[in-house]
């Protein structure tokens, strides 16, 4: 077996389960903002759900991806890094969602501990910030316009 290609796979893989979690837990978000004040079951149920879909899905995919990611790019001769813009682009965008990432974890606490100052217009423009870093990453790998 070809230890590149199931790196490769592992990080894709992981970068699935990643974006799953990042563009689902803006919109639990949303719920959380919007609808959570009528009752305490559902409040409750929808921290369950953040801390749950943070701590068992989003951060381990965070480092399986960054983990994998590493390994392709030691792998000697997958990038010219004198003449391959492309990847620092791509690196630029993950550095980017990792930050994101990190911005979300904060906003579950502050919306577990009931210091939530954002709305759910706030939440919802936030859920795009993956999809667009997404793209980008995607056309750098794919196409390597540079």
């Amino acid at each position: 077996m070809n230890t590149y290609d199931l790196a490769r796979g592992l990080h894709i893989l992981a970068v699935i389960a990643w974006m799953a979690g990042m563009l689902y837990l803006p919109r639990l978000f949303v719920y959380h903002v919007e609808e959570g004040h009528r009752s305490d079951a559902l409040r409750e149920t929808l921290v369950v759900m953040e801390r749950r879909l943070y701590r068992v899905i989003m951060r381990p995919a965070m480092m399986a991806t960054w983990l994998f990611g590493v390994a392709l790019l030691l792998t000697p001769g997958v990038i010219a890094w004198g003449s391959d813009l492309w990847i620092y682009v791509k690196l630029a965008a993950v550095i980017g969602l990792t930050g994101f990432h990190h911005w979300l974890d904060a906003r579950r606490l502050d919306l577990e501990a009931g210091r939530n100052t954002l709305s759910g217009r706030s939440y919802r423009l936030a859920n795009e910030l993956p999809t667009l870093a997404l793209v980008v990453i995607v056309i750098m790998v794919i196409v390597r316009p540079f």
